[in-house]
């Protein structure tokens, strides 16, 4: 991940404008849209229950929901 000079904020934001050119896109997308909106399409990657909380699911990247235990947050298909 790299900073960048540019906010990737498509609406309202909490953020502060210098902190949001300097975070990387990473960043911003995994903080909630009523906080910061980039818009980003917020999903589970959980293929049956779940013990993780929705909200979590839906902001955690790919790989940390792919690293959690099956019996946890299942993602195999």
């Amino acid at each position: 991940m790299s900073g960048t000079t540019q906010s990737h904020a498509t609406g309202d934001s909490k953020v502060p404008s210098s902190i949001q050119q300097n975070a990387p896109k990473e960043v911003e997308n995994a903080l909630p849209n009523s906080a910061h909106d980039t818009g980003s399409q917020s999903q589970s990657h959980a293929t049956g229950p779940s013990k993780v909380p929705e909200f979590v699911q839906n902001i955690a990247p790919k790989g940390l929901e792919e690293a959690l235990p099956e019996s946890i947050h299942p993602t195999e298909k």
